[in-house]
């Protein structure tokens, strides 16, 4: 089963860092990477630009809006994720709580649709 680990925090939280604090960080993610891999459970990860960059759209009425920014107002936003490939829910649970920033934001752990699988195909 796949399951997506939704990584979200406050981008204001991470620019307040100092430099080394964000370097400390980098570094429990990589080895966290290394982890899903030599398991065998990583599928892909990846992390986000800035909310800021973001643009959301929408149709309505046949007409496209593009807004800037994040969509839901809020401090906490998608900051990045991991696909992993996970027997159960409680081992999904247990990556998530090894990714580094669960410690100051959250981590949303979904079972991926089945159908969805077989479009990544």
């Amino acid at each position: 089963m796949r399951y997506i680990l939704l990584i979200h925090d406050d981008d204001a939280e991470w620019d307040a860092m100092s430099e080394e604090a964000r370097a400390a960080i980098g570094a429990e993610f990589e080895a966290f990477n290394d982890e899903l891999r030599a398991a065998g459970a990583l599928v892909v990860g990846n992390e986000l630009q800035p909310a800021r960059t973001a643009a959301v759209v929408s149709v309505r009425d046949s007409a496209t809006i593009v807004t800037d920014g994040p969509f839901a107002e809020t401090k906490e936003v998608l900051g990045g994720y991991y696909l992993v490939d996970a027997e159960t829910l409680d081992e999904a649970l247990e990556w998530a709580a090894k990714v580094p920033s669960a410690r100051f934001g959250h981590v949303e752990v979904r079972p991926v649709a089945l159908h969805a699988q077989e479009i990544a195909r």
